[in-house]
C-alpha cells in the first residue's frame, strides 16, 4: 500500500478540491457515454472518503467502495451510511475482496493506476469484472497546460507519453476531457494547490493563476473484459 500524500494527510482540503473539480461534470458525462452504469454493479477503487459513491448510487444497482486506508474508509462509511445500495470495504486495487465476475464497472479516479507497474491491479479488475464489463481509469493529463506544466515540474521523472503508451499496449482506449475547476475563493484554491504540489511549484501555480478558476484536462482510459474467447484480436463466444 502506497500512501496518497494529499488525501491521506489533508482529507478536509481534499474534500474542498473534490467539490471544486469538474463543476460541469464533463468527466461523468464522458464516462456515462462510454460505459453507462445504470442498473449495474459498480466498484470505486481507492474511493477515499467516498465522494463519488453517491453519484454512482443514483442509478447503479449496487456500489462498492474499496479503500486501503482505514481512516478514509471509515469516513466513506459515514458518508454513505444512509444509502442501502452502497458498501465500503477494506482492500486495494490489487486485492479486492470480491468474487470473480461479480461487477460490471471498476472505476478508479486518480488512484493507483498511474502507468507501468499497475499490472496487478489490471489483472485484479479483469478478475472481478463480468464478461463485457469495463475498467475505467481517470487521471490528470499532464500534456495539457498550465496544470500539466506544474505536474511535470513537481514530478520530473513522470513521462506522460510513456504512461499513455503503457495503457495503449494493454488494450485501453483513450479519451481526453477538458474540465473546469471552480473554487469559492482564493484561499481554497491556494490550499488545494498547496497539497497537490511541493512548496516551490505550489507557489508558482498560485502566482500563475488569476482568479478562482482552473482549466484542467483529464485522461479517460477504458478496457473491456471480453465476452468470450479472444484469439488473434477476435473476441467471440465459445460457440463461434
Amino acid at each position: 500500500m502506497i500512501a496518497s500524500p494529499n488525501i491521506w494527510h489533508w482529507p478536509e482540503v481534499y474534500e474542498q478540491e473534490n467539490r471544486a473539480q469538474d463543476t460541469h461534470s464533463a468527466v461523468y458525462s464522458a464516462l456515462r457515454v462510454d460505459t453507462d452504469w445504470a442498473g449495474l454493479d459498480v466498484v470505486d477503487v481507492g474511493c477515499g472518503t467516498g465522494f463519488h459513491l453517491g453519484m454512482f448510487a443514483k442509478t447503479a444497482r449496487s456500489v462498492i467502495g474499496v479503500e486501503p486506508h482505514p481512516p478514509l474508509a471509515e469516513a466513506a462509511r459515514r458518508r454513505v451510511g444512509h444509502l442501502d445500495t452502497v458498501r465500503v470495504l477494506p482492500g486495494s486495487a490489487a486485492h479486492m475482496p470480491l468474487p470473480d465476475e461479480s461487477v460490471d464497472l471498476v472505476h478508479a479516479r486518480t488512484a493507483y493506476f498511474f502507468g507501468p507497474g499497475c499490472g496487478a491491479g489490471i489483472t485484479e479488475a479483469l478478475r472481478v469484472l463480468r464478461p463485457g464489463g469495463a475498467l475505467a481509469i481517470i487521471d490528470l493529463d499532464a500534456t495539457a497546460h498550465p496544470y500539466g506544466e506544474w505536474m511535470l515540474a513537481d514530478l520530473p521523472h513522470y513521462r506522460p507519453r510513456v504512461v499513455e503508451a503503457f495503457f495503449d499496449a494493454q488494450g485501453f482506449s483513450l479519451r481526453r476531457i477538458d474540465t473546469e475547476w471552480n473554487f469559492p475563493d482564493r484561499g481554497t484554491l491556494e490550499r488545494v494547490l498547496g497539497i497537490e504540489f511541493g512548496p516551490k511549484v505550489a507557489a508558482r501555480a498560485i502566482r500563475e493563476t488569476p482568479g478562482t478558476t482552473l482549466a484542467v484536462r483529464y485522461r479517460l482510459h477504458i478496457r473491456r473484459k471480453p465476452r468470450g474467447i479472444e484469439v488473434g484480436g477476435f473476441s467471440g463466444s465459445p460457440a463461434d
